[in-house]
């Protein structure tokens, strides 16, 4: 089995390149699926039922997300629903969505979990304690994957460690840098710290440069705007023995 992993989609552009490109990769890398975060898939700035059909569209097949989940209102209703959509296990019980999915392709299963860190970030459940709870809600899938979403490095990799050889790979989005340190720990699970974004490549965490920098010189409001120009669709794609559900190799990846 191979399965591509695509980090934050961001914005309309995020979007529309995602449309452009992701087909072709698809077919010519011979992927058997798909999971994109699409936190940012929503114009300006967290996820609409709208994005989310863009990126299934697109030849998505599961979205995972992150800290802007309920930013947007309008989305609240669509994550109950019944689509392939999952948020952080460890936000309160009494949010809307799940954390916790399983991909069925008839001839294997995919479980996949996300969780948000908390080091610089919300204080949400502990990480570590709730994926506890989350692996007995796998339903015996031996493929599992674990999108965790956090800023801190040293979290992301305590994180790989604590479940290397017990999850099939732990994969880190939310900053948006592509990370150089893709490998298979010890134990056999696939891990990179960030896989990166789908979004402008000349941009800070895909938002105009200019705006970001009015932010830090001036530590005043300002309305961030998508940036614009050259785009690019970050992630990995990771080779896995579907009888065993261990990873096989882990590469990343960069289309523009």
């Amino acid at each position: 089995m191979r399965l591509l992993f695509l980090g934050d989609v961001v914005g309309q552009g995020g979007c529309d390149f995602l449309f452009k490109k992701l087909p072709e990769f698809k077919r010519k890398n011979n992927i058997d699926v798909c999971i994109a975060n699409g936190e940012n898939s929503a114009q300006g700035n967290g996820v609409t039922p709208k994005s989310c059909e863009m990126l299934f569209t697109s030849g998505v097949d599961f979205i995972t997300l992150g800290n802007h989940t309920f930013r947007r209102p309008e989305f609240l209703e669509y994550l109950d629903r019944s689509v392939p959509v999952i948020r952080p296990y460890n936000f309160p019980s009494a949010a809307p969505g799940r954390g916790v999915g399983i991909i069925d392709k008839g001839r294997y299963r995919i479980a996949v979990i996300n969780m948000q860190g908390t080091v610089y970030s919300e204080p949400l459940g502990n990480p570590f304690s709730e994926m506890e709870r989350a692996l007995a809600e796998t339903d015996g899938c031996k493929t599992v994957i674990v999108d965790f979403h956090a800023e801190a490095t040293a979290e992301k990799r305590a994180m790989g460690f604590f479940l290397d050889g017990r999850v099939t790979a732990v994969l880190g989005t939310h900053t948006h840098v592509q990370t150089a340190d893709e490998q298979l720990l010890p134990q056999g699970t696939a891990y990179i710290t960030d896989v990166g974004m789908t979004g402008p490549v000349q941009s800070v965490l895909g938002i105009k440069p200019e705006l970001t920098i009015r932010k830090f010189k001036t530590n005043l409001p300002v309305r961030f705007e998508n940036g614009d120009g050259e785009y690019s669709m970050c992630g990995c794609v990771i080779d896995i023995d579907e009888k065993t559900g261990k990873a096989i190799n882990i590469e990343r990846i960069n289309v523009k």
